[in-house]
C-alpha cells in the first residue's frame, strides 16, 4: 500500500494543496504522477485526464449559468431590499431578544435558500451582510455567531436536500460517481442517507446559537456600518430621487420573484439546472431587469463568480478519471480491507477521516466526491456496507471539511460580508468555530449513519 499510485497521487495532491498551491494546480499534478507513478506513461495519463474533463463540463456549465442568475438577481435590488426590510423592523422594535432570533432565522433561511430556492451560492452575503452590521453591532451579536449561521444553510442544504445545488452534489456528482464505481442506485434515496448527518450540523448550529456564542460581543461602530445601513434603507433602486423610483423598485423585485419562480419550476419538471438558470436569466432580460446592452457584462460577471468552482470540479473529474486508470484502486481495497480486518466501526471513521482531510486541503465538497468515490465504494462493498451506508459514508466524507477549510467557500464568503469594517478576522472568527461546530458533529452523525443504514 505504501507505494500504491492511488494512494501516492492522493498524498501528492493534499500535500501541493495544504502548502498553498493552487488546488487545480495540485489536482493536475497529482493526476500526472499518479499516472507516471503506474507506468500509464505521459500520453495515455493524459487521454485519461482529458476523459475525465469531459465528464465534469456539464456540471462547470451548470455554475457558470448559476453565476449569471446570481448577478441578475443582485442587479435587481432583491437582496438590498431584504437587507432594508430587516433593518427598519429592528429599529421600529429595538433590539428585544424575538428581534434577534427572527434575524437569525432569517439569515439561515436566506443561506438555504441560496442552495436551493435561489441558487446564487455565496454571492448574497456580501450583497445582503454588510448592510446588516449596524444591527449586528447595535445588538452586540458575535460575528462568529452569524458566520455559523450562513455556514449552516450553505452545507447543510446542499448535502441533504437534493435540490438547486444539492441537485449537483448528490445526484450529479456523489450519486453518478457511486454507480460507476459499482453500486446500484435505483433504490438508493439520498435524503434518508444523510438524514442522520443533517441532523450533527443542526446540533452544531444550536450549540453555537444557545451555548458557545450567546453572550454578547462588543464592536466599534465603523463610518462604513453607518453608510451601509443608509444604503439598505433606501435600496438600490430607491436611492434615486425622481418620480417614480419607488414604482420601478417595485417593479424590479416582481421581475426578480418572477424569474426565481421560473427557475425554479423549470428545473421542477426538467430536472435541470442548467434550463432552470438559463430560463430565469431570460426572465430578466424580457422584463428588462438586465438591458439588453447589458446582458454580455452580468453575464460575463457571473461567469467570473463561479468560474474557480467549475474548474476545480472539471479538474477533479480528470483526477478521477486517472486513479481509475491506473488500474491500483482494486490493490489498495484489498490492501485497506486486510489492515481493517473487516472492523467497519474503524474503517468508517478512516474514511470520514481522510474526506475531512481531503476536502480541507482542496476547500470545495463537490471536488472531493470524484476523487474518493473510486476508492470508497469497492472498499464498502468489500467491507459489507450497505448502498445507503455507503453513500451515507461517501456524501458525508465530502461535506466534512468543507465547514472550517480556510479554502471553502463556506468561510470564505461569511468573511467577505462580516470583515467588511476589517473586525473579522477569518481564521478565528470564521474557520475555527465552524470547524468546531460542523466538523466535529458531522463526523460523529456520519459514523453513525454508516453503523446502522
Amino acid at each position: 500500500m505504501a507505494i500504491n499510485a492511488v494512494l501516492l497521487a492522493v498524498v501528492i495532491m493534499l500535500g501541493l494543496s495544504l502548502a498553498r498551491v493552487h488546488v487545480v494546480l495540485s489536482l493536475l499534478i497529482g493526476a500526472l504522477a499518479g499516472g507516471l507513478i503506474a507506468g500509464l506513461g505521459m500520453t495515455d495519463t493524459l487521454n485519461a485526464f482529458q476523459e475525465g474533463i469531459r465528464n465534469g463540463a456539464q456540471i462547470a456549465l451548470s455554475y457558470a449559468l448559476l453565476g449569471a442568475f446570481a448577478v441578475a438577481i443582485a442587479h435587481s435590488g432583491l437582496p438590498q431590499s431584504l437587507a432594508g426590510a430587516v433593518i427598519k423592523r429592528i429599529d421600529a422594535g429595538g433590539t428585544s431578544g424575538m428581534i434577534k432570533y427572527m434575524l437569525f432565522a432569517g439569515l439561515v433561511m436566506m443561506s438555504c435558500f441560496s442552495q436551493n430556492l435561489i441558487p446564487i451560492h455565496i454571492a448574497f452575503i456580501p450583497l445582503l451582510v454588510p448592510p446588516l452590521l449596524l444591527a449586528f453591532n447595535r445588538m452586540q451579536i458575535d460575528r462568529r455567531l452569524i458566520t455559523c449561521l450562513l455556514t449552516f444553510g450553505l452545507v447543510t442544504t446542499y448535502m441533504f436536500i437534493p435540490y438547486g445545488f444539492g441537485d449537483i452534489y448528490l445526484n450529479q456528482i456523489m450519486l453518478k460517481n457511486v454507480g460507476e464505481a459499482g453500486i446500484d442506485i435505483a433504490e438508493v434515496s439520498v435524503v434518508q442517507a444523510m438524514a442522520i448527518p443533517a441532523l450533527g450540523m443542526l446540533l452544531g448550529l444550536l450549540t453555537a446559537v444557545f451555548i458557545s456564542y450567546r453572550k454578547p460581543r462588543h464592536y466599534q461602530q465603523v463610518t462604513i456600518d453607518k453608510s451601509a445601513h443608509d444604503a439598505a434603507i433606501k435600496g438600490d433602486a430607491l436611492s434615486e430621487t425622481a418620480s417614480g423610483a419607488t414604482t420601478q423598485s417595485k417593479l424590479k423585485t416582481l421581475a426578480a420573484l418572477a424569474a426565481i419562480v421560473t427557475a425554479f419550476v423549470v428545473q421542477l419538471y426538467t430536472d435541470s439546472l442548467l434550463l432552470g438558470s438559463m430560463f430565469g436569466f431570460g426572465v430578466f432580460m424580457a422584463t428588462g431587469v438586465v438591458k439588453w446592452r447589458e446582458a454580455d457584462t452580468v453575464f460575463n460577471d457571473g461567469i467570473k463568480l463561479m468560474a474557480m468552482i467549475g474548474f476545480i470540479m472539471i479538474t477533479a473529474q480528470g483526477f478521477a478519471e486517472v486513479m481509475k486508470a491506473t488500474g491500483e484502486i482494486a490493490p489498495l481495497i484489498d490492501g485497506a480491507t486486510n489492515l481493517f480486518a473487516g472492523n467497519k466501526a474503524i474503517a468508517a471513521l478512516v474514511m470520514l477521516g481522510i474526506g475531512l482531510v481531503v476536502t480541507m486541503g482542496i476547500g470545495s465538497s463537490f471536488s472531493t466526491i470524484p476523487i474518493i468515490a473510486a476508492i470508497y465504494v469497492p472498499l464498502c462493498i468489500s467491507l459489507g456496507f450497505s448502498p445507503l451506508a455507503t453513500v451515507a459514508i461517501i456524501g458525508t466524507a465530502g461535506a466534512l471539511g468543507d465547514a472550517g477549510s480556510p479554502a471553502s467557500d463556506s468561510t470564505l464568503g461569511p468573511t467577505s460580508g462580516l470583515n467588511i469594517d476589517g473586525q473579522h478576522d477569518h481564521i478565528k472568527d470564521s474557520v475555527v468555530p465552524t470547524f468546531l461546530h460542523y466538523n466535529i458533529p458531522l463526523l460523529a452523525f456520519g459514523w453513525i449513519a454508516a453503523m446502522v443504514l
